[in-house]
């Protein structure tokens, strides 16, 4: 069932490689001095995502990583809550319990993650589970296949239904870019997505690489600034996967900043799926505050 009616994105705007590689290379050299940095690693920190997509997965591994969410590092003072913890719909009920007296969100993967491989009655029930259960927002992956296929319209229709099934939750829609090839799918599959009702619009899954890459993200972002000249209409951001230190989050928020602007530079509208930036951002603000650089062992890593 057609939800919308279908631009066609055969025409979606084509990439120039070269452009994207040389913004993204003078986004790496901007110098960041200590108070700006400082205020951008907090800033990282409330964008972050916390996740856990395991087979292993236990309701007492959640509760761990609930806690942590909101005890990033009680030696530091007033340092941020993360934005959301993710988790598969199976667990969302013990996340919000955990999380009941926070402003951190729950955020679930939906619709057969992280494949995408199952039917359109397996998906919207996998979501509507999600929600169900508590979620505040989803994140579900698109069907690389038909993408691939050229069959735009299926996957245009699919996040249409998938977004109404969500209600009141905030969608995002994973594009898994490690499988899209190239940038000029990479922003075909973004258009499809802002057109089709996402919230957000995500790169990857993490379990396939390349995840989140800087060229990537930047020709998402272009995408998003198209599409809000176009509508009016704000969506967010998150690149996931492959994004470790403060080093490199904080590049990503510089590029942020100057292909959308400051309207984006919260955690409504940017996130970074990247459990591992939380320890390594902790461990830049304790070296700011202390004058030591503590390892990587000094912090858990759930």
């Amino acid at each position: 069932m057609q939800h919308k009616t279908v631009p066609n994105f055969k025409q979606s705007p084509v990439v120039d490689m070269v452009g994207v590689e040389e913004r993204v290379a003078r986004f790496n050299t901007r110098s960041i001095k200590k108070q700006t940095k400082i205020q951008g690693l907090n800033l990282a920190l409330s964008m972050i995502d916390l996740t856990t997509l395991e087979g292993k997965d236990t309701p007492g591994k959640v509760k761990q990583m609930c806690y942590k969410a909101q005890h990033l590092c009680d030696t530091l003072p007033n340092l941020p809550t993360v934005a959301a913890v993710c988790v598969y719909p199976t667990h969302v009920k013990t996340a919000k319990a955990a999380l009941k007296n926070s402003t951190v969100k729950v955020a679930s993967v939906a619709t057969a993650f992280p494949s995408g491989n199952a039917t359109p009655e397996v998906k919207l029930a996998d979501t509507k589970y999600a929600v169900d259960n508590g979620a505040d927002e989803v994140d579900m992956v698109i069907s690389r296949g038909a993408f691939l296929e050229g069959d735009y319209s299926f996957v245009f229709d699919e996040i249409a239904a998938i977004k109404e099934a969500c209600g009141k939750a905030r969608l995002k829609v994973i594009l898994e870019t490690g499988e899209l090839s190239t940038l000029d799918n990479v922003r075909r599959a973004s258009d499809i997505a802002l057109y089709a009702g996402a919230d957000f619009i995500k790169t990857s899954t993490g379990k396939i690489q390349p995840a989140a890459t800087m060229p990537v993200t930047l020709v998402m972002l272009q995408a998003i600034k198209d599409y809000y000249y176009k509508t009016g209409i704000m969506v967010g951001m998150k690149p996931a996967g492959g994004i470790s230190t403060a080093k490199s989050a904080l590049q990503y928020l510089v590029m942020l900043n100057e292909t959308l602007g400051n309207l984006w530079m919260n955690n409504q509208w940017f996130r970074f799926g990247a459990s591992s930036l939380a320890n390594d951002i902790i461990l830049q603000l304790e070296k700011e505050a202390k004058g030591v650089y503590y390892s990587k062992d000094y912090i858990s890593v759930d």
